[in-house]
């Protein structure tokens, strides 16, 4: 009934698995891929026909994470999975880039890649394995993939890279760099460090692409003996003939409308240049359509971009490949927020503001490993005024969030510890002009706005993105890349970091042929032009306030005992909620017995701080006590301590002189000055007040 087939590979030591023919048989393709405990199913579909007049290709790639996986269910009211979750996109991301340039030029057939996590031991990342088992997947469908893809993930603990670590041993690695390739070249990197060199970059790139090799050549084995004949009918050709024509038509014009400095007068010289090649060319007959045309006139576009780069050293703007474009940095604009910047770099820019809070702000979210609460985030914006369009307003789709959280993890590194500084911080990047990298200007707005709040960063820290244009034996590496460039160019690299060295990158090639020279150069490059952009940035902010925004709130953490906890919180959450009530303040406690107080005024902090210390406040014999009048009896009066406890102030301990009656002296719920005598081993307190005042002097008898 069924026919199985397997391939085994070992990976650094690890076994990896890879199946077909027992589930999704009737997928274009399917792989189940097991790693110890972990299963992850990729399966491949594609429709026998393209859509009319399309030319791009029309590839979706959705990660699922079932929380069945590790025997868990969601934590809300809805047990089923729905809306991906953002480690979800994130994946999906990862797993689409490497995979988009090695499916053949033409191919414009719809496909779908869908990975599942079906069995999950928290031992196996599946980030890396998903993208290895959607590439299984694809070498053995009729999709024409070039050729097959790997991916691992290298760590690096005690200066030691470790190839696919564990989850565990992930905790503990100052480097988190996922890579994806072929045997011959690698096609995206992504990670995040604690300020390596590019050397060691480099090194731990080298580590990851030797394993990626290994598994590359299984995969290859695994499609010549099972692979379905590829789709190549469907591919539509390369027009050669069409090209030259245009070409030869439009190459004057393209050459000064590529020189057009400003974005928004380039595109539409460039656009006028394409409406009269689709007056001229798109014809019934020879049979040129407008989407033939129009992928023509795109290479033609292309090719003089790229030649005035490469033989002139010129750029649309006007500058040379390593030159950054002017800077503009505008502090504090927002005068209600807690810190806020405005950075522009040419016709790029973002308004960061950030928001302090306390532990309720903390933002939380459910995956395979547990639930989480971020106590940092940063959260991007692109609204479609920023390319001066008209389009989609509305949550964030995957390129927001893939932007957002590669500044995010850049940053993240550069904050100090929650014990230092205990507020939850909330960045946001609202991209207002849009011409190329805007998640870098995220970095830099964030970073200034972090300083403008009075968040104590140790290193600052900038970012950049760096471009490529390829052409056989030429080359050159951009810096500060154009939207343009980036679309038209072979390569976008965004590298974060300062002098000491990197916290963030990411990396994603169109072409094979990036070699370890090139890498080397583009790293370097980026590191002065990343430097320059920081000392520009410092220039203008060149430290963190010293004190926060006067709309900030102040927070204060107490360490109490684990076993106190309840006592804050009383029953039903009476306790604390009458804590709240009284002081106006925030209050968040965890499991550790770090009681977190967050208040806007200092009398609301008070208040709170001394409530809070009298709940948990041991009574210590000897010490003073303001107590409040609870009871009065004949023998004496009982006294409320801060905290409730309650101890017995014996009517000889009131007063000097002897008392008939206590109140000749005391009045219910009067507050009074009380030392503790005696606290004996049952709990019970003896209190005195006569302590505590003057004894009357004796009168001098008569002479």
């Amino acid at each position: 009934m069924f026919n199985i087939t397997q391939k085994t590979v070992s990976i650094a030591g690890k076994e990896i698995i890879l199946e077909n023919g027992l589930i999704a048989r009737q997928a274009g393709g399917s792989i189940m891929l097991k790693a110890g405990e972990t299963m992850i199913l990729a399966t491949v579909c594609s429709k026998d026909k393209p859509a009319d007049d399309i030319d791009f290709l029309p590839l979706k790639v959705d990660y699922t994470e079932r929380f069945s996986s590790a025997g868990k269910t969601l934590g809300g009211f809805i047990k089923r999975e729905g809306r991906p979750t953002e480690k979800e996109i994130l994946v999906s991301r990862l797993i689409d880039r490497p995979i988009r340039p090695m499916i053949e030029e033409g191919y414009y057939q719809e496909i779908q890649v869908l990975t599942t996590v079906y069995s999950f031991d928290g031992v196996h990342n599946p980030e890396e394995l998903a993208i290895c088992a959607a590439s299984a997947a694809l070498a053995i469908s009729e999709v024409p993939l070039i050729k097959p893809i790997g991916a691992v993930r290298v760590g690096m603990i005690e200066d030691r890279f470790i190839v696919n670590p564990t989850i565990a041993e992930m905790k503990a690695s100052k480097l988190d760099l996922m890579i994806a390739g072929t045997e011959d070249a690698i096609l995206m990197i992504e990670g995040f460090c604690d300020f390596l060199s590019e050397e060691q970059l480099l090194e731990a790139i080298d580590e990851g692409h030797a394993a990626i090799k290994v598994f590359c050549e299984a995969v290859l084995e695994l499609q010549n003996r099972i692979g379905k004949p590829k789709d190549r009918a469907h591919i539509k050709q390369t027009n050669h003939e069409l090209i030259s024509s245009i070409e030869s038509f439009a190459k004057e014009p393209l050459s000064y409308a590529v020189r057009t400095r400003k974005k928004q007068e380039r595109e539409m010289a460039v656009s006028e240049i394409q409406n009269t090649v689709f007056e001229n060319f798109v014809k019934e007959e020879p049979g040129f359509s407008k989407t033939d045309v129009a992928i023509a006139f795109d290479k033609v576009h292309a090719n003089a971009m790229r030649h005035m780069i490469l033989t002139e050293n010129h750029r649309s703007d006007g500058r040379k490949c390593d030159e950054i474009r002017p800077i503009d940095i505008r502090l504090d604009l927002l005068p209600r927020t807690h810190g806020s910047a405005l950075f522009t770099r040419g016709e790029t820019q973002s308004l960061a503001v950030c928001t302090l809070g306390g532990e309720t702000m903390a933002l939380k979210s459910e995956n395979l490993s547990g639930e989480n609460a971020s106590r940092f985030y940063l959260q991007y914006s692109f609204p479609p005024y920023s390319v001066g369009e008209v389009g989609r307003n509305g949550p964030p789709g995957r390129r927001e969030i893939g932007h957002g959280k590669l500044a995010e993890r850049a940053l993240l590194l550069t904050l100090p510890k929650a014990e230092k500084f205990p507020y939850v911080i909330r960045l946001e990047s609202n991209i207002t002009e849009s011409n190329g990298s805007s998640s870098m200007a995220s970095v830099c707005g964030g970073c200034l706005a972090l300083m403008q709040a009075g968040v104590p960063i140790a290193h600052p820290v900038a970012g950049i993105a760096m471009g490529l244009i390829v052409e056989k034996d030429k080359f050159a590496i951009l810096s500060d890349i154009l939207g343009a460039e980036d679309a038209l160019g072979d390569m976008d690299f965004k590298i974060t970091g300062n002098d000491k060295g990197i916290t963030a990158f990411q990396l994603d090639i169109k072409v094979e042929g990036i070699t370890p020279k090139i890498m080397r150069a583009a790293l370097m490059q980026a590191r002065t032009g990343r430097i320059h952009i920081l000392h520009r940035m410092l220039e203008a902010c060149p430290k963190s306030k010293e004190s926060l925004s006067a709309h900030a709130p102040r927070i204060e953490t107490i360490q109490v005992k684990p076993s106190k906890i309840g006592i804050i919180i009383g029953p039903g959450g009476k306790q604390i909620r009458a804590i709240i009530e009284q002081s106006g303040a925030q209050i968040d406690i965890n499991d550790e017995g770090v009681v977190s107080i967050a208040a806007t005024s200092s009398e609301s902090m008070s208040i709170a701080r001394e409530m809070i210390l009298g709940l948990v406040t041991e009574v210590e014999k000897g010490k003073v006590y303001k107590g409040k009048v609870v009871s009065i009896v004949a023998f004496g009066a009982f006294v409320e301590l801060p905290g409730g406890k309650q101890g017995l102030l014996h009517i000889s301990e009131i007063d000097h002189k002897r008392l008939k009656t206590v109140d000749e002296v005391l009045k219910l719920h009067e507050m009074i000055d009380v030392q503790v005598l005696d606290v004996n081993d049952a709990g019970q307190i003896k209190l005195s007040r006569k302590v505590l005042i003057p004894r009357p002097e004796m009168s001098s008898p008569a002479v």
